[in-house]
Protein backbone atom coordinates (compact mmCIF):
# COMPACT_ATOMS: atom_id res chain seq x y z
CA UNK A 1 0.00 0.00 0.00
CA UNK A 2 1.28 3.46 -0.84
CA UNK A 3 1.08 6.56 1.32
CA UNK A 4 -2.11 8.54 1.75
CA UNK A 5 -3.47 10.58 -1.13
CA UNK A 6 -3.10 14.33 -0.88
CA UNK A 7 -5.00 17.28 -2.21
CA UNK A 8 -7.90 19.49 -1.19
CA UNK A 9 -10.44 16.66 -0.76
CA UNK A 10 -8.03 14.23 0.87
CA UNK A 11 -5.95 16.28 3.28
CA UNK A 12 -4.94 15.09 6.74
CA UNK A 13 -7.47 14.49 9.48
CA UNK A 14 -8.34 17.64 11.38
CA UNK A 15 -8.91 15.98 14.74
CA UNK A 16 -11.10 13.34 16.37
CA UNK A 17 -14.86 13.48 16.14
CA UNK A 18 -17.03 11.76 18.72
CA UNK A 19 -20.57 10.38 18.98
CA UNK A 20 -22.98 13.16 18.05
CA UNK A 21 -20.83 14.52 15.20
CA UNK A 22 -20.85 11.07 13.56
CA UNK A 23 -24.40 10.06 14.51
CA UNK A 24 -26.33 12.03 11.84
CA UNK A 25 -24.46 10.39 8.96
CA UNK A 26 -24.23 6.79 10.13
CA UNK A 27 -26.99 6.43 12.71
CA UNK A 28 -26.88 3.82 15.46
CA UNK A 29 -25.10 0.59 14.54
CA UNK A 30 -26.55 -2.36 16.47
CA UNK A 31 -24.27 -4.87 14.66
CA UNK A 32 -21.09 -3.11 15.78
CA UNK A 33 -22.44 -2.61 19.28
CA UNK A 34 -23.35 -6.33 19.55
CA UNK A 35 -19.85 -7.35 18.46
CA UNK A 36 -18.10 -4.92 20.81
CA UNK A 37 -16.59 -2.87 17.97
CA UNK A 38 -15.35 0.42 19.40
CA UNK A 39 -14.90 3.64 17.44
CA UNK A 40 -11.62 5.23 18.51
CA UNK A 41 -11.68 8.20 16.14
CA UNK A 42 -13.17 9.48 12.89
CA UNK A 43 -12.49 12.77 11.14
CA UNK A 44 -11.48 14.22 7.80
CA UNK A 45 -11.86 11.03 5.75
CA UNK A 46 -10.18 8.78 8.32
CA UNK A 47 -11.41 6.40 11.00
CA UNK A 48 -10.01 3.87 13.48
CA UNK A 49 -12.06 1.08 15.09
CA UNK A 50 -11.09 -1.76 17.43
CA UNK A 51 -12.55 -5.25 17.94
CA UNK A 52 -11.59 -8.24 20.10
CA UNK A 53 -12.09 -11.58 18.32
CA UNK A 54 -14.28 -13.81 20.51
CA UNK A 55 -14.75 -17.60 20.49
CA UNK A 56 -18.12 -17.01 18.78
CA UNK A 57 -16.31 -15.42 15.81
CA UNK A 58 -14.11 -18.45 15.06
CA UNK A 59 -14.88 -20.74 12.11
CA UNK A 60 -14.39 -24.50 11.69
CA UNK A 61 -10.69 -23.95 10.90
CA UNK A 62 -10.12 -22.44 14.33
CA UNK A 63 -9.49 -18.91 13.00
CA UNK A 64 -11.59 -15.76 12.89
CA UNK A 65 -14.33 -16.01 10.25
CA UNK A 66 -13.58 -13.70 7.33
CA UNK A 67 -17.06 -12.21 7.56
CA UNK A 68 -16.22 -10.65 10.92
CA UNK A 69 -12.98 -9.21 9.56
CA UNK A 70 -14.90 -7.79 6.58
CA UNK A 71 -17.52 -6.31 8.93
CA UNK A 72 -14.84 -4.57 11.01
CA UNK A 73 -13.18 -3.12 7.88
CA UNK A 74 -16.55 -2.12 6.41
CA UNK A 75 -17.50 -0.31 9.62
CA UNK A 76 -14.22 1.66 9.51
CA UNK A 77 -14.92 2.47 5.85
CA UNK A 78 -18.42 3.67 6.80
CA UNK A 79 -17.11 6.01 9.50
CA UNK A 80 -14.32 7.38 7.28
CA UNK A 81 -16.55 8.12 4.30
CA UNK A 82 -19.25 9.68 6.49
CA UNK A 83 -16.85 11.74 8.65
CA UNK A 84 -17.21 14.70 6.27
CA UNK A 85 -20.85 14.40 5.12
CA UNK A 86 -23.05 14.21 3.10
CA UNK A 87 -24.35 10.64 3.53
CA UNK A 88 -22.26 8.11 1.59
CA UNK A 89 -23.05 4.42 1.15
CA UNK A 90 -20.91 1.56 -0.11
CA UNK A 91 -21.08 0.98 -3.85
CA UNK A 92 -18.67 -1.95 -3.77
CA UNK A 93 -15.91 -3.40 -1.62
CA UNK A 94 -13.38 -6.20 -1.59
CA UNK A 95 -11.07 -7.66 1.01
CA UNK A 96 -7.81 -9.59 0.87
CA UNK A 97 -7.07 -11.81 3.88
CA UNK A 98 -3.32 -11.96 4.55
CA UNK A 99 -2.98 -13.61 7.98
CA UNK A 100 -5.40 -15.50 10.20
CA UNK A 101 -6.68 -13.97 13.42
CA UNK A 102 -7.53 -16.05 16.49
CA UNK A 103 -9.91 -15.81 19.43
CA UNK A 104 -8.51 -13.27 21.87
CA UNK A 105 -6.78 -11.19 19.19
CA UNK A 106 -7.47 -7.47 19.31
CA UNK A 107 -7.76 -6.05 15.81
CA UNK A 108 -7.56 -2.41 14.74
CA UNK A 109 -9.06 -1.23 11.44
CA UNK A 110 -7.71 2.05 10.08
CA UNK A 111 -9.54 3.60 7.14
CA UNK A 112 -8.14 6.33 4.91
CA UNK A 113 -9.78 8.29 2.13
CA UNK A 114 -7.70 7.78 -1.01
CA UNK A 115 -9.75 9.93 -3.41
CA UNK A 116 -13.06 11.75 -3.47
CA UNK A 117 -14.56 13.43 -6.50
CA UNK A 118 -18.15 14.50 -6.99
CA UNK A 119 -20.41 11.79 -5.58
CA UNK A 120 -17.69 9.09 -5.47
CA UNK A 121 -14.99 8.13 -2.99
CA UNK A 122 -12.36 5.42 -2.66
CA UNK A 123 -11.21 4.26 0.78
CA UNK A 124 -8.52 1.82 1.93
CA UNK A 125 -8.74 0.00 5.25
CA UNK A 126 -5.93 -1.93 6.90
CA UNK A 127 -6.85 -4.42 9.62
CA UNK A 128 -3.93 -5.23 11.89
CA UNK A 129 -2.97 -6.40 15.32
CA UNK A 130 -1.79 -3.56 17.60
CA UNK A 131 1.83 -4.72 17.17
CA UNK A 132 1.51 -3.93 13.46
CA UNK A 133 1.00 -7.33 11.80
CA UNK A 134 -1.39 -6.83 8.89
CA UNK A 135 -4.31 -9.28 8.90
CA UNK A 136 -6.36 -7.92 5.97
CA UNK A 137 -6.54 -5.14 3.37
CA UNK A 138 -9.90 -3.76 2.25
CA UNK A 139 -10.86 -1.30 -0.48
CA UNK A 140 -14.28 0.30 -0.49
CA UNK A 141 -15.94 2.49 -3.11
CA UNK A 142 -18.63 4.83 -1.81
CA UNK A 143 -21.28 6.96 -3.44
CA UNK A 144 -23.09 9.99 -1.99
CA UNK A 145 -26.86 9.57 -1.75
CA UNK A 146 -29.48 12.29 -1.46
CA UNK A 147 -31.35 12.10 1.83
CA UNK A 148 -31.33 9.17 4.19
CA UNK A 149 -31.63 5.55 2.94
CA UNK A 150 -34.80 3.60 3.83
CA UNK A 151 -35.40 -0.14 4.29
CA UNK A 152 -37.02 -0.24 0.84
CA UNK A 153 -33.80 0.87 -0.87
CA UNK A 154 -35.05 4.40 -1.52
CA UNK A 155 -33.91 7.65 0.01
CA UNK A 156 -36.07 10.11 1.93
Amino acid sequence: MTGPATGPATGPATGPMTGPAIEPATGPDPACRALGIALEEAAGGRARLRMRVTEDMVNGHGVAHGGYLFLLADAAFDHACNSRGPVMLAHSAQVTFLRPAAAGDVLVAEATERARHGRHGVYDVTVRRPAGEIVAEFRGHGVVVAGRPTNEGRTE
